[in-house]
């Protein structure tokens, strides 16, 4: 293990655990070294091992249980994950979010409430007030909509995952603002909306394969170019 040799120890010291923790230094679920084996290990004080650690419990990656230890809880770094998904491409950003928002489309379906629908109508038409806040505030409106979606499929993970890409896919929505590919109409929104509500699966499904085709084709275009 490399000492911490940053200015910031605590951040240093994180970022060296966090690396041990990907590399399989320690397996999932395997207590860590104590403050004092970490402290020799990273040459930094017993505190700032304690801050370091205190970092990565709040990150998800390791567990304090008491008078127990402190447990590898997660060998994925969700930060280093959504830094690699913003890096990514934005017709992968987009596949992604395809993927995401059609599943969830139909367990929507399948599993809402009559309440469901009408806050997603209600969400629908607080997102088209566009002149009412701006863009930033459109972009909002926009991502409160698909999440509820999501929010009323039921599946508590997929909404976590949702929630995971939320800076990527607000990215993705500037992009459709700020370009010349198409964002997606209100007819293209409310068509979800009909989908979820009839509580056809398919239907749900092939509504956000509708909304998202346009974007899709345009950038299939703008990549071959």
């Amino acid at each position: 293990m490399q000492p911490a040799i940053r200015t910031n120890l605590a951040d240093s010291a994180a970022e060296s655990l966090r690396a041990e923790i990907a590399a399989g230094r320690w397996a999932l679920g395997s207590r860590i070294p104590n403050e004092a084996a970490l402290s020799d290990m990273l040459l930094v004080s017993r505190g700032t091992v304690r801050e370091a650690v205190r970092m990565l419990v709040s990150q998800g990656l390791l567990e304090t249980r008491q008078g127990s230890g402190t447990y590898v809880r997660s060998t994925v770094d969700p930060a280093a994950a959504l830094a690699r998904i913003k890096r990514s491409g934005l017709r992968d950003q987009w596949e992604a979010r395809a993927a995401l928002d059609v599943e969830a489309a139909r367990l929507a379906a399948l599993r809402h409430v009559p309440a469901d629908i009408e806050r997603m109508r209600g969400l629908l038409a607080a997102r088209e007030t566009v002149a009412d806040g701006g863009r930033e505030a459109f972009i909002r409106r926009d991502i409160a909509f698909h999440r509820f979606i999501v929010e009323a499929s039921g599946n508590r993970a997929m909404l976590e995952l949702y929630d995971f890409f939320t800076a990527a896919i607000a990215e993705t929505i500037h992009s459709t603002i700020e370009s010349d590919l198409p964002e997606p109409d209100v007819q293209a929104h409310a068509a979800i909306v009909d989908g979820v509500a009839s509580g056809d699966p398919d239907r749900a499904a092939a509504a956000v394969r509708a909304f998202m085709a346009p974007v899709l084709l345009e950038l299939d275009r703008l990549l071959s170019q």
